[in-house]
């Protein structure tokens, strides 16, 4: 494959995944303005070209009289099978850029922040707020803020489909992109699959490196229903998602006061913030750095998976207005 074929790819494969992330028919000026995302410019006219070529191999379809396109299932299947080496360190890629769309404001508490999307059987919602009411009373999560949407109603840029009920809950990314705008800089290593004992952090059982997956490490747990966040709800004991971060060990007073302002703004995950170089939660630490410990802000969900209930999950998918979140027990 040539250089000029390589590229055409990569280009055709990231009008799919901007297709793919909408619910609704794209036109080529829009999708060109959203490829900015995926780190691609590339003009109206070029996109249309491309468009064109892509109706002609069966991965995209026109709707209508205008330039609108939705992906056949053809196209979704591409999507899926998307070369491994363009999905590396994708995990890792939709963080930073979370992050840097993030741009809350604990002073004033306006501004938008990350979250997950999960996606419920309507017929099951009831139940699923049930099961996951324990992980909110006992705090195993980001924050007691959600947002709900009925079916056809948008949550984010996400439409929830039909026979569903769409809920958001904050990421754990809210704590990235506050310090990413105090001026620290901070590395996201792995989400992982954190042991508790005795209402304790003990250690790490399973990682995930974001650099080098391509799916979300909270996903994969949850699926593989490694969790057991109800039993650490109600006894203390058993494993929940968690994330680890480094920060420079000279920026902790500030991000202590970035931190005690989020919870102040009901916006927390912080489980621990370590010493100086010293491993946390069995993990090491690189030289002049010091390691932290965020709750996965999934662990909801994943009690709800635990109770059978099955949910399709969009981490770290968006983000929202902070006004437009409600506290969970007002659902």
């Amino acid at each position: 494959m040539g250089f000029e074929t390589q590229d055409v790819e990569r280009k055709v494969l990231a009008i799919l995944k901007v297709l793919s992330d909408s619910k609704e028919t794209l036109g080529a000026r829009v999708i060109a303005r959203r490829l900015t995302d995926h780190g691609i410019e590339l003009g109206e006219r070029a996109v249309r070209y491309h468009l064109k070529l892509m109706d002609e191999r069966g991965l995209t379809q026109l709707m209508g009289s205008r330039d609108g396109r939705m992906l056949t299932e053809q196209g979704i299947e591409e999507v899926r099978s998307a070369l491994v080496k363009d999905k590396v360190g994708f995990a890792i890629s939709r963080i930073e850029k979370l992050a840097f769309r993030t741009n809350f404001n604990p002073q004033n508490r306006t501004g938008s922040v990350p979250v997950n999307i999960s996606l419920f059987p309507k017929a099951q919602f009831s139940e699923a707020l049930e099961a996951m009411r324990p992980a909110f009373t006992k705090g195993l999560c980001v924050s007691h803020l959600v947002a709900m949407a009925q079916e056809g109603e948008k949550l984010g840029e996400l439409i929830v489909p039909q026979n569903k009920v769409g809920l958001a809950t904050v990421c754990s990314i809210v704590v990235n992109g506050t310090l990413l705008k105090a001026g620290i800089p901070i590395d996201s290593k792995f989400g992982g699959i954190l042991q508790i004992r005795d209402h304790r952090p003990l250690r790490f059982v399973e990682l995930i490196h974001y650099a080098g997956s391509s799916l979300d490490p909270s996903e994969v747990f949850i699926k593989a229903g490694m969790t057991s966040v109800t039993e650490v709800a109600k006894k203390g004991e058993g494993k929940i998602l968690a994330n680890f971060r480094e920060i420079p060990a000279l920026c902790r007073p500030t991000a202590e006061e970035v931190v005690t302002k989020l919870k102040e703004a009901g916006l927390g995950g912080l489980l621990i913030m370590g010493n100086l170089s010293e491993p946390v939660c069995e993990i090491p630490v690189e030289l002049n750095k010091i390691g932290i410990i965020l709750l996965g802000g999934l662990n909801p969900a994943a009690a709800a998976e635990e109770a059978g209930i099955e949910a399709e999950n969009h981490a770290m998918s968006t983000v929202m207005e902070y006004q437009n979140l409600i506290k969970f027990s007002e659902l």
